[in-house]
């Protein structure tokens, strides 16, 4: 029996877990003066949830293959509601630190689970038009973030922005306690986890910190250089080969790699985009919000369709075609003239999001449908990496190359260049032919 309530769970959560990766961005300079800490310590309350998430995916999909799916949801949405209600009664700065760190722990399980929830609650007939739901509506969560974000700062105050997603949560736990079947029940990780976690979210960071500092000398990308020892030694270790044996099993590599290159090419365009508006143009942030909105919109639209498409002809079809409307969309930006006016941005982004929202439900069930039925949640965490990855890495790739290009136009160029190639890269990685799905 498909549960499409289930579907529409696996989309909401999807949203608040990758709203919350934004959302905080513009509240660090409030927290900054309400806790009388510097911007840098404010700024954790970003980091404390993002770090977390990135570290902590592949080792949540390892063990999600080892329990039931319904109390492993029922535990992830209570716990990453309760670090949010802690967050918003924080009295201190290093309270709130640790409330993040909480919900980005809880947050990585329900990057994991969103999309294995939707596969699982349909017919496998439907699950292309299923995968779309949470597909489209994580990254839409993660493009509004800094929007909703900054309107509940104005008005009610920034602990408003955590406590948002409660009736979100309240309404997912409703549901899946009575939606959900039974299968099973909770253990503990496996030993080893937490070293896991420690050597991918190190090698993370240390890609971090080379680009963040890059625009002031490249010398500073020799930081990166540690991120291969230490990818190298989690490889090596048992949570690392069997997330390369089920990727080589599911012959998926070329998928995980085309999400990231996607994902960090549109974070690294909407990065440029409002930097250029605001920057260049002098645009208020009502006409840079408007413009980028056209980028969501269309990508809401183009969801379901994309879905529907892979139900009816087969997965890789609307993945292509979505990711080379996207890299379209991107290229088309790339003249950026000191004439164009927001209009001549919006049908631009418009057509990139559309592409994105053809591609977003196709390329996860591409995924998913390619994997071995009791290591989903493995496959699933390794897509959710990558794009996790691709939105964290776009943004600091931009600056980098903006900074690098002269910081103004030119540099804007370039780097909407280099986001144009990106989704080139992922259309032909996705045009390679992979296994049949099981």
């Amino acid at each position: 029996m498909d549960r499409w309530s289930l579907v529409v769970v696996a989309g909401l959560l999807s949203f608040v877990a990758m709203l919350d990766m934004n959302i905080v961005t513009l509240a660090v300079s409030a927290l900054s003066r309400g806790f009388g800490v510097s911007v840098e310590t404010a700024q954790w309350a970003v980091l404390g949830y993002q770090l977390p998430v990135v570290a902590l995916l592949l080792p949540a999909g390892r063990w999600l293959d080892r329990v039931g799916l319904r109390p492993a949801l029922l535990c992830s949405i209570g716990g990453f509601a309760l670090g949010s209600l802690a967050a918003a009664a924080a009295p201190s700065a290093l309270w709130l630190i640790a409330a993040r760190l909480v919900q980005g722990t809880f947050g990585a399980a329900l990057f994991v689970l969103m999309p294995v929830l939707a596969a699982r609650s349909v017919r496998p007939e439907l699950r292309g038009r299923a995968m779309s739901v949470p597909a489209t509506l994580g990254p839409l969560g993660a493009v509004t973030g800094p929007a909703l974000g900054g309107l509940l700062l104005d008005h009610l105050g920034w602990r408003a922005i955590f406590l948002v997603k409660l009736p979100v949560c309240l309404a997912a736990l409703l549901i899946v306690r009575r939606r959900a079947p039974a299968d099973g029940s909770l253990r503990p990780p496996e030993r080893g986890t937490l070293a896991d976690a420690g050597l991918v979210g190190g090698a993370v960071a240390a890609v971090l910190l080379a680009l963040s500092l890059s625009p002031d000398s490249p010398l500073w990308l020799l930081l990166a250089l540690p991120a291969v020892p230490l990818a190298a030694r989690w490889l090596r270790r048992p949570g690392g080969r069997q997330v390369a044996a089920v990727l080589r099993e599911a012959g998926t590599h070329g998928v995980n790699a085309a999400v990231l290159a996607l994902a960090a090419g549109f974070a690294a365009m909407h990065y440029l985009i409002a930097l250029h508006l605001q920057r260049d143009d002098a645009a208020s942030a009502t006409t840079t919000g408007l413009t980028l909105l056209c980028f969501p919109a269309a990508m809401g639209l183009a969801g379901p369709l994309g879905g529907r498409l892979a139900d009816r002809f087969d997965a890789r079809t609307p993945a292509v075609g979505g990711a080379a409307l996207t890299a379209l969309g991107l290229l088309l930006l790339v003249p950026l003239g000191e004439g164009w006016t927001p209009a001549d941005l919006a049908w631009r982004l418009a057509l990139a999001g559309f592409g994105t929202g053809l591609y977003g439900g196709p390329v996860q069930a591409l995924v998913l449908s390619a994997a071995p039925p009791e290591r989903m949640a493995t496959a699933g965490s390794a897509v959710q990496l990558a794009r996790s990855l691709g939105f964290t890495l776009g943004p600091a790739l931009a600056t980098a190359v903006w900074a690098l290009g002269g910081c103004d136009r030119g540099g804007v160029r370039a780097g909407l260049a280099l986001a144009a190639a990106c989704a080139g890269t992922a259309t032909a990685l996705l045009l390679r032919p992979g296994r049949r799905p099981i």
